[in-house]
């Protein structure tokens, strides 16, 4: 793999304006929460081996839910560690930061933990966690029935003609039955949260400083950590990163899966197009007739209904559209879209094959909701999500308006919200990013503003690639030893790299 290098860029950078009337102003900023008051030191963890890994060990820590009232009622986070097996070579302790919100970091540690201690030779216990609200941590709850939960609901796709009255409607009513049946819990999900509990993790290990390797939303946290906390990090790894601009928070993370989509897109159809495919697989002659195909094949089932007559689900164009979106997280599920993209198109008008769509779990669902909703206060105006959708909609096709629309952040309730943390290049030069040219998710575009807000504190590595998630995902044998050299001797590029 060839390996070229440019400057690193300057610490700030100006951001374009957005296009006129598309984007409402956002209502006040929150005001700062008071200081949390200090909690007593916790105590060390008591490791058992986990029940269903019995290689690596469980704990439970109590944390506070609300850092003001450090004494008040606790939540309990689930923490699990695999030793390193090489104790003459260990050097501390690396934290897996899980992404989401609301992914568990204990089943991510269970994926990748072996690979990586093999990888980094040892030098590290590795540790994830569940944050609070899912897995074996104090789980969340918004009462959501199982429509909400689908997910074409969670993240909200405009209907056929890019009307938004039931995204309106459902999110208004999901924002309400967050706060009635999430309570206290919800109330305390944020990004500077997590980043407090991480800390109350660092001081039950006994560690003076952690090192971490945190992807997709875990970048965010991690960065909010090392600005917090600057003297308490060792070497951070930041992988797919996300736009920090505290004006926006997760409100530009949603709305960045629209140029995201249309950076990756073009890995699909070239694969899709391939002439080795077989029947079942190829979408198209041509890589350019790939998408044109795709969008007319979803503009017809704009037209199917939900259910057909005996109750069963059916393909719409926007669970199309979605599950378009999530097969572009990883090479490996473009065979079964390409699949479902043949034989829909093969059914003509009749009715297309029965799809189940996707379902979010009722914990990370709330969750997620939770720190979108916290972290920042979003535009309360219909109006204004209704004009943004219809300028992404002609922007975007492939994803019709889906990341500019409403969400329950719009009729949230929480008025202890913090400021969200300004990221800056004022601390350690100690952090290392990793990031795919063509995420889906976190796009490139957006991981340069936080490099741009790191300044010299970091070296960026941008690897030639498509998908979510880099170090030891996309066998990118430039990257991938980029990352581990930092992590097991320190050692960065003097530049900010671009593996090819």
């Amino acid at each position: 793999m060839s390996m070229t290098s440019r400057k690193a860029p300057a610490p700030v950078l100006a951001l374009a304006a957005c296009a006129a009337g598309v984007v409402a102003t956002l209502a006040a900023t929150p005001a700062a929460q008071a200081a949390p008051a200090a909690a007593a030191k916790p105590p060390a963890l008591a490791w058992a081996p986990c029940a269903d890994a019995p290689t690596r060990e469980c704990a439970d820590l109590s944390v506070p839910l609300d850092y003001r009232d450090p004494k008040g009622r606790s939540v309990s986070l689930a923490v699990s560690r695999l030793r390193s097996d090489r104790p003459e070579a260990r050097r501390g302790t690396l934290l897996l930061i899980p992404g989401g919100p609301g992914g568990s970091g204990r089943d991510w540690l269970g994926r990748v933990g072996e690979r990586l201690r093999e990888e980094t030779r040892g030098v590290y216990d590795i540790v994830s966690f569940d944050p609070r609200g899912v897995g074996g941590s104090t789980r969340a709850d918004c009462g959501l029935d199982r429509g909400d939960l689908e997910i074409t609901k969670i993240r909200p796709w405009p209907a056929p003609g890019g009307d938004i009255s039931g995204s309106i409607a459902a999110a208004r009513r999901v924002a309400e039955s967050c706060a009635r049946v999430g309570g206290a819990l919800i109330r305390s999900f944020s990004t500077a949260n997590e980043a407090r509990d991480i800390d109350r993790i660092r001081q039950a290990l006994g560690e003076r400083k952690l090192s971490a390797w945190g992807v997709s939303y875990g970048t965010y946290v991690g960065s909010v950590y090392a600005q917090k906390y600057p003297d308490r990090v060792d070497r951070l790894v930041l992988d797919s990163s996300l736009d920090p601009d505290p004006s926006r928070v997760g409100r530009g993370w949603t709305a960045n899966i629209a140029v995201a989509t249309e950076d990756r897109f073009p890995d699909f159809a070239r694969w899709a197009a391939d002439p080795a495919r077989d029947a079942r697989h190829r979408v198209a002659e041509r890589p350019e007739d790939v998408r044109p195909s795709v969008l007319a094949l979803a503009e017809r089932l704009d037209r199917v209904p939900e259910r057909g007559p005996d109750g069963t689900q059916q393909l719409t164009g926007n669970r199309l559209r979605a599950r378009l979106q999530m097969a572009l997280y990883d090479d490996k599920a473009f065979p079964a879209l390409a699949e479902l993209i043949v034989s829909a198109r093969a059914a003509g008008e009749a009715a297309p094959p029965a799809a189940e769509p996707a379902y979010g779990s009722p914990e990370e669902a709330a969750t997620l909701l939770g720190v979108l909703c916290n972290d920042v206060r979003w535009p309360r105006s219909p109006a204004s999500y209704e004009r943004a959708v219809a300028v992404d909609r002609l922007r975007y096709p492939l994803t019709a308006g889906m990341p500019a629309n409403v969400m329950p952040c719009a009729f949230w309730k929480n008025d202890t919200a913090e400021k969200p943390v300004r990221i800056t290049d004022e601390g350690p030069s100690n952090i290392l990013m990793v990031q795919n040219l063509r995420d889906p998710a976190t796009p490139h575009s957006g991981a340069l503003r936080m490099r741009e807000s790191l300044g010299e504190r970091a070296r960026m590595v941008s690897v030639d690639s498509g998908g979510h998630g880099a170090y030891l995902r996309r066998g990118n044998a430039c990257g991938d030893r980029i990352v581990t050299a930092f992590l097991t001797t320190g050692e960065r590029p003097e530049r900010d790299v671009l593996c090819r």
